[in-house]
């Protein structure tokens, strides 16, 4: 046994050990079994997986003397006259097809041309379009010409490369398709798309004895796998047909089989995340709406109690997913929803604790989400769907959002109305004064500024304009689904992408591009001495990670200021100030010093840093906009925007589709990249130095010029302290800012025209008169040359925003008093903050 392996078993408790245990035995007996007596689906079995009262009595008779279709008609009859127990059942189908094609006309069109390309063999999978499937391998990387062995499940090595890509034979096999093959069902009556559902069932069953191949490897495959199985039995049990072969016999047996699989082996403690959660979902939705299964009583009992417990575990306070991934955020939205729906369904009182996990990962979602319904792509995105009914991108929220607002009653989480999704998951009638009360609604205004400090996210928002900015911990336990993104930011600009995450590109079948997807490089932020912050072992390891902390954060009506810092390089820090100006100007400047201690030694010491830091900030820009460099910076165009990018501190470069440096490339969903631009800062200083990025949202007054000011204190002690110099068409902007040594009073610092002990202060002038002026946690503001700007405070407030008529000085503008009272509850909104933390 290894040191390592020794060392971990130190750290086991009793219950892991236990569950390793029972796991290692099972896995031996499987093993053995299998290899004396090759494993077979036998549908004699399933006499022994049903309950044997009731109405099952007959059933298990007709199974008990090999009567399949008779037990086959027979299920068929007990299902499409059972009570609603999932979210579609076989009695809604002409209802809620003709419900469905009135409200979405172009749904029985596009459901039918989705179909038929799955009926000629043409599959888009993840970020792959157009791959051919026959519907018979089941085994196979149909991408990278690979095919996984044919092995007993625990020993299929699918992370290995030669296995090929086990997310795309994972895709086809989590049967997801059905849904699609369903909905162009019930909404065209062509029953090819029925047939073709039932002709891929006999094949998978054959292709995949029990235990046996990549596709009993993941517990969370099988999950997702039992959940479309369950859509399919409802979508394609049709009272009275005539079927050829005894299906639904088959798919129970199947479920029965996976779902007890699933129960002897759920991710504890292997992927105790999302994959826990679709796991659990699958048990309980298996236990509620297949009531006839004898072990159904237990199963909902055991996904109960799992997705119960993983609420606190993986929801954080502020509603987001503890993974830090805007993907599987997603994910565990809708596993909660169709978790609630069928809670509400069925009566079971677990519904209420599911509604507030929905409303607070809900609440969370619109926040992390543009006003287009859009998901940055921070983190992982694995490109897969719980519920991929319509052609819907994996990154568009709306349908989540808009069956969230149905069963919560929160329909501000409303973007574009309702979805065609919501009456698939919700067009049973019990739902039906819910959904009208959405349709009533009327439309919500955007949320203003949100931090969400528990994850670590914090959002500017206004107008259309929607930023994120990471300054949270790394990621959950080994942190897999992570990225090296402190400090990232990303960026929309009225409803379009400009700054963007890279996305994922793939997980194991290229480790090169997985690790410079997840690189600091590829992510809006700073890389110090072309080193990443955090370091990759391995596709879902880390060797060493960087955690965001949040200083300051402050959102108002006129602008939002964030500092954060991270610990990827110590004893070196990057500090990043950004200064959005809604609407106006998104400053963002970035420092590079030492921690806090080396910087209290080299001042008392009065010796300066030695030696050079190299720098590089990089800006990913989506594909929308083209880019034009010049000396200062660069312009961006859209089609329907312009923005100039200048910066000071270093040198701007333009890279796209660069293969040398792996700049200018995107994945916007997994499996597929697409060149793009990204703009990339060099700077080369003695510590501490800035860089600074000044993105100009007005065309009317366009910016020219950025310099950078070393800024003097009346013998106060700073960490750092600078003046960023903004040269605009018709204004002439300032931002100062001055970080205090922690621990340290904040000290009065000292410009040519002003003095002040604010840790931020902007100012604009027009014509020399400075016209508005915005400061964060100041007690004073002092000026000969500028009177109006007199400012003494009673306390340190949090901010302010003062606007001056440029006529008459010293005139206040209208609203001051009341963003003043604002910037009092700001201040102390952050010492909470500060002490939570």
């Amino acid at each position: 046994m290894t040191r390592f392996s020794v060392a971990r078993l130190r750290r086991l408790d009793f219950a892991e050990v236990a569950w390793r245990a029972r796991g290692a035995g099972d896995v031996a007996r499987g093993r053995i079994t299998t290899a004396f007596a090759p494993p077979a689906w036998n549908r004699r079995h399933l006499a022994g997986a049903l309950r044997a009262d009731g109405q099952m009595a007959p059933i298990v008779r007709a199974l008990g003397d090999q009567d399949w279709m008779g037990a086959h008609e027979a299920l068929v009859a007990h299902f499409c006259a059972e009570p609603t127990r999932f979210v579609i059942a076989p009695s809604m189908r002409r209802a809620l097809a003709a419900d469905i094609t009135t409200r979405f006309p172009s749904s029985v069109y596009d459901a039918a041309e989705r179909a038929d390309r799955m009926l000629a063999g043409r599959y888009d999978l993840l970020g792959y379009r157009d791959l051919r499937f026959d519907g018979q391998g089941w085994h196979r990387d149909e991408v990278h010409g690979k095919t996984a062995p044919m092995t007993f499940w625990s020993q299929v090595p699918y992370l290995e490369p030669s296995c090929g890509d086990h997310k795309i034979i994972w895709e086809i096999n989590r049967h997801q398709h059905w849904l699609a093959l369903g909905r162009a069902y019930w909404l065209t009556d062509d029953d090819r798309y029925r047939a073709e559902c039932l002709t891929q069932l006999d094949s998978w069953l054959a292709a995949n004895p029990p235990l046996m191949g990549v596709n009993w490897a993941s517990m969370l495959e099988l999950g997702l796998r039992t959940i479309s199985w369950i859509w399919a039995l409802n979508f394609f049990a049709v009272p009275g047909r005539s079927d050829s072969s005894p299906w639904l016999v088959d798919l129970l047996l199947g479920i029965d089989r996976q779902l007890t699989h699933i129960e002897r082996h759920l991710s504890y403690y292997f992927s105790p995340n999302t994959h826990l959660l679709g796991e659990a979902l699958a048990l309980y939705i298996g236990g509620r709406a297949l009531p006839q299964l004898r072990a159904s009583a237990r199963r909902q009992a055991t996904g109960r109690r799992v997705l119960v417990q993983e609420i606190t575990r993986q929801i954080m306070a502020d509603g987001g997913h503890c993974e830090r991934s805007a993907h599987y955020h997603r994910y565990t939205l809708d596993f909660y929803l169709l978790a609630l729906a069928v809670a509400r369904l069925t009566d079971d009182p677990i519904a209420g604790l599911f509604e507030r996990a929905c409303a607070r990962l809900a609440e969370a979602a619109r926040a992390l989400a543009d006003d287009t319904g859009r998901l940055p792509h921070i983190g992982d995105d694995d490109g897969g769907s719980l519920l991929p009914l319509t052609r819907r991108a994996p990154d568009d929220a709306r349908d989540s959002l808009a069956i969230a607002a149905t069963l919560t009653g929160r329909t501000e989480l409303l973007i574009d109305g309702p979805q065609e999704e919501l009456w698939w998951v919700l067009g049973d009638a019990s739902f039906a004064d819910a959904i009208a009360r959405v349709e009533r609604a009327p439309r919500a205004v955007a949320a203003a500024s949100v931090a969400l400090p528990a994850t670590g996210y914090y959002i500017s928002r206004r107008d259309g304009d929607h930023m994120i900015l990471d300054a949270g911990p790394h990621g959950y336990m080994n942190a897999g689904h992570a990225h090296a993104d402190a400090l990232a930011l990303t960026f929309t600009r009225r409803g379009t992408p400009l700054l963007i995450d890279t996305g994922t590109g793939c997980y194991t079948i290229d480790p090169q591009m997985r690790d410079r997807h997840r690189s600091t490089a590829l992510h809006n932020t700073l890389a110090l001495n072309a080193r990443s912050q955090s370091v990759p072992r391995g596709p879902f390891h880390w060797q060493h990670t960087a955690n965001g902390a949040i200083r300051r954060w402050h959102a108002t009506q006129r602008f939002d200021y964030f500092v954060g810092t991270h610990d990827g390089y110590v004893p070196l820090v990057h500090a990043r100030h950004v200064l959005m100006l809604h609407g106006d100007m998104l400053v963002v400047a970035d420092c590079i010093t030492h921690d806090s201690k080396a910087a209290k030694a080299a001042k008392a010491s009065k010796e300066g840093t030695e030696g050079a830091e190299n720098a590089t900030v990089h800006w990913h820009l989506d594909p929308a906009w083209a880019v034009t460099l010049h000396e200062q910076g660069a312009l961006l165009r859209s089609d329907t925007e312009s923005v100039e990018v200048i910066v000071a501190g270093g040198t701007i470069e333009h890279f796209h589709g660069d293969e040398a440096t792996g700049l200018g490339w995107h994945a916007p969903v997994y499996g597929y990249r697409e060149a793009t631009s990204a703009l990339r800062i060099s700077a080369t200083g003695a510590v501490p130095f800035w860089v600074a990025s000044v993105f100009g949202l007005d065309a009317d007054n366009r910016v020219r010029n950025v310099t950078l000011e070393p800024l003097s204190g009346n013998g106060a002690a700073f960490q750092y302290a600078v003046t960023v110099g903004i040269d605009r068409a018709w204004s002439s902007d300032r931002l100062i800012v001055a970080e205090p040594l922690d621990g340290a009073r904040h000290g009065v610092w000292q410009t040519s025209d002003l003095e002040s002990d604010a840790a931020m202060l902007f100012t604009r002038a027009v014509d020399t008169e400075i016209t508005s002026m915005a400061l964060v946690e100041a007690t004073t503001v002092h000026s000969d040359r500028h009177p109006r700007l007199e400012r003494v405070y009673p306390s340190r407030i949090g901010d302010d925003y003062l606007t001056f008529d440029h006529a008459r000085p010293g005139r206040q503008g209208a609203g001051t008093a009341d963003e003043h009272r604002k910037g009092l509850e700001c201040a102390e909104s952050l010492d909470s903050l500060m002490v939570r933390q």
